[in-house]
């Protein structure tokens, strides 16, 4: 017996994916400006006070993906169209899959940077994420640059995925955007 593919994405998985993207958005915002436009020196405090709210929304993601993963793993997902040719199912799966490793490594890299650095990881100003490592120049001089490349990757990909959806939804006509924003 062949269950069939659902039309849409489950509300569950549409508000998972759209809170994400929202926080994902706003931190890697907040990430740039604090990396671009302040210096400790002009800024002092300021630019603290702003790498801080970077964490406090950054460190949401590591809990929300959890729940998205295990949800993602137990509800089927919508087919991509049949007009997609395979090679482009698998660029799209690729994508999909470089986004989920991208909401993986930046906030376990923005922690090993922050702890190596000597500061908390802390979560909506309600508490900090227990270290697992201490104080590390060793470790912050490859974290660091780490967590940077990854975020310019990432937001890479959050731009070709957005033009994706954009393309598919406009150009392509198809169900692909919105299987992401309706429901039955």
């Amino acid at each position: 017996m062949t269950t069939m593919k659902p039309k849409y994405y489950t509300r569950t998985a549409q508000c998972l994916h759209w809170i994400m993207a929202v926080i994902f958005i706003i931190a890697w915002l907040i990430g740039f400006y604090s990396g671009n436009f302040l210096s400790y020196e002009v800024n002092g405090s300021f630019k603290g006070s702003v790498i801080t709210l970077h964490k406090n929304i950054a460190t949401v993601l590591i809990f929300l993906l959890v729940v998205r993963i295990f949800w993602r793993y137990t509800h089927p997902v919508p087919e991509l169209p049949s007009t997609m040719s395979p090679i482009m199912k698998k660029f799209a799966h690729f994508g999909h899959f470089m986004l989920y490793l991208m909401l993986i490594a930046l906030p376990i890299t923005g922690c090993l940077f922050s702890w190596s650095a000597g500061h908390p990881a802390p979560v909506l100003y309600l508490f900090e994420i227990p270290r697992l490592v201490q104080t590390n120049p060793e470790l912050l001089a490859i974290v660091k640059p780490l967590h940077i490349y990854l975020s310019w990757f990432a937001g890479f990909l959050i731009v070709g995925h957005i033009v994706a959806a954009l393309k598919h939804h406009f150009i392509d006509k198809d169900n692909v955007l919105l299987s992401m924003m309706k429901s039955k």
